[in-house]
Parts: structure tokens; C-alpha cells; sequence
């Protein structure tokens, strides 16, 4: 992360931007890009959204955070609702704040950004813990939501059109930090 900066970021302003670099991240195909933008820009007129990005030094987007406070009638919201209420987990739809996408560039990947966006985002919720939704199989993804705290909350939740089954993973705020970043804060 030395050389990348993570800090506000005006979304609708830079959505193509963000969107390539989940397209990079996560496989979207053009169509699936256009389905997102408009979404993308739905979410962003949600009470309490809010966007952080990562920048690299030429000024280029490299990874990108958004979320907002849960809204249990957002689309998302009515399909995991079932899936939680059958792990006695319905609860968490309430008084949280969502992860509603993260990406980063592939090429920047493995370097500390994805967590220093998570974190940075939810240090800011006013809510007093967070939720998200990740492809349910082992991934780097789903090892930083647990180092951060995050776990399971349901799995094989099934989103229309989605080809892969996801988990919902939950965490109370602040997220956890690891030694390691502990340790990075105290040097600088």
C-alpha cells in the first residue's frame, strides 16, 4: 500500500472506473457492467451511502469500497431474509451497515488495499455492526472477512442469476485488526 492512497471517493462520478476494476476482480462480462452501473447508481441515492477508493500515485481508481446503513426493503435485504431467518440470524438486517461491494485490481491485490478500505468504511458507520454477502467457497475474500471478525451468518444463499452460491458473513464494529496492522499503525 505504500504507494496507494485510500479516501473519499464521488462514485457516480467515477462508476466506469470502479466498474472496470470489479469487472477485473470479479469476471463481469459488458452486459452484466451495464446491469451494475444502474444499480450502482440506485444504491448511491440511499440514505447514508457513502464510497471510498483506492488510488494509485498516476491517479488511476485500483480498488473501491461502497456501502450503506441496511434497508431490509433494498433487494438484497428480501432475498438473504429467508436464508437468515432460518439460521435464527434475521436479526443482523437490523442496525447494520452493509459491505455492498469491494473490489480490488487484480494486480493490486495481496497488498493490504481491500483491507484498509473495509476498515476505513466501517470505522465511519454510526452502526454498531456490519454484513455482507461473498461467494460461498474458501477465497482470499472470505479469509480477510474473517481475520476482520466477520462470520457466517447463512450459506448456499442462492441470489437470482447469480452462478455461485453465496455466504452471508456478519461482524460487530469496530472490525477486529490483526497484530500485523496493529503493528503498521504504530510505525506510521
Amino acid at each position: 500500500m505504500d504507494d496507494v492512497v485510500v479516501g473519499p471517493l464521488d462514485l457516480a462520478a467515477r462508476v466506469d472506473e470502479a466498474l472496470a476494476v470489479q469487472a477485473l476482480a470479479f469476471g463481469l462480462s459488458h452486459d452484466e457492467i451495464g446491469v451494475r452501473r444502474h444499480i450502482v447508481l440506485r444504491h448511491l441515492t440511499s440514505p447514508g451511502a457513502r464510497a471510498l477508493g483506492a488510488t494509485a500515485p498516476d491517479g488511476r481508481l485500483v480498488g473501491f469500497v461502497y456501502g450503506m446503513p441496511n434497508d431490509r426493503g433494498h433487494w438484497w435485504s428480501t432475498v438473504v431474509e429467508p436464508y437468515l431467518r432460518a439460521a435464527g440470524q434475521e436479526g443482523w438486517l437490523d442496525d447494520s451497515f452493509v459491505i455492498t461491494e469491494l473490489h480490488v485490481h487484480p494486480a493490486f491485490q495481496k497488498r493490504g488495499i481491500g483491507r484498509a478500505l473495509i476498515t476505513t468504511i466501517t470505522d465511519s458507520a454510526a452502526e454498531p455492526r456490519s454484513i455482507l454477502s461473498a461467494i460461498d467457497t474458501e477465497s482470499p475474500a472470505r479469509m480477510l472477512y474473517r481475520a476482520l471478525g466477520y462470520h457466517d451468518l447463512a450459506r448456499r444463499v442462492v441470489f437470482p442469476s447469480a452462478p455461485s452460491p453465496y455466504a452471508v458473513m456478519g461482524a460487530y464494529l469496530p472490525l477486529r485488526r490483526g497484530l500485523a496492522a496493529a503493528r503498521r499503525r504504530s510505525v506510521g
